[in-house]
């Protein structure tokens, strides 16, 4: 059981780490309807293909100022192979073109509407950023999470699809919206002139 976090808890950012699969494994069953393969936690704690960050609890006087209360993962994607590649305007002869796709972000209850959602984007953003060949950071969101959408469209995320009966969670379907961050002079496709 996670205590209650104090009114201003000392929050800091670091990758996850093999010693992080047995909490990362507990959160995501908390946080999200959908079960994850165990292939996917080794994954991330190991960083096979998916870059991560752990918000930790410096203040904590349990012990346990190094465990998870929060967490994102992410991978690189080419951008010719992504879903979204209709969605961008970029030069098809470069063909190392990327895009960094979110693949989970939760923060423990206790821990939450303390920015720390926020602030684990934003690590996201500045890695994304730092890739000359990233023209943008997307995900996916639940229809019905609305605090989830409150927090994209706060960061200046667009919402550029609604994709029906995306998700199917016991035995019912979910729409899903595709939400894209652009960076690195990426943009939508259909721009302003």
């Amino acid at each position: 059981m996670v205590p209650k976090a104090s009114r201003h808890p000392s929050i800091s950012f670091r990758p996850i780490q093999p010693s992080d699969l047995e909490i990362l494994e507990r959160i995501h069953g908390d946080v999200f309807p959908i079960r994850y393969e165990s292939e996917f936690f080794q994954n991330v704690v190991h960083g096979r293909g998916i870059v991560s960050w752990a918000a930790v609890d410096r203040s904590r006087t349990d012990g346990r100022c190094d465990e998870l209360v929060g967490f994102v993962t992410a991978r690189i994607v080419m951008a010719k192979e992504s879903e979204i590649v209709d969605l961008l305007s970029y030069d098809a002869s470069k063909s190392d073109q990327s895009l960094v796709y979110i693949l989970t972000l939760g923060v423990v209850e206790n821990y939450r509407n303390l920015g720390i959602a926020t602030s684990l984007v934003r690590e996201v953003i500045r890695y994304a950023s730092t890739i000359p060949t990233c023209r943008g950071v997307y995900l996916h969101v639940i229809s019905y999470n609305i605090p989830a959408i409150h927090l994209y469209e706060k960061m200046y995320f667009r919402c550029v699809r609604r994709l029906h009966g995306f998700y199917l969670i016991n035995g019912q379907h979910y729409d899903s919206y595709l939400f894209v961050y652009y960076v690195n002079g990426g943009r939508s496709a259909c721009s302003l002139l």
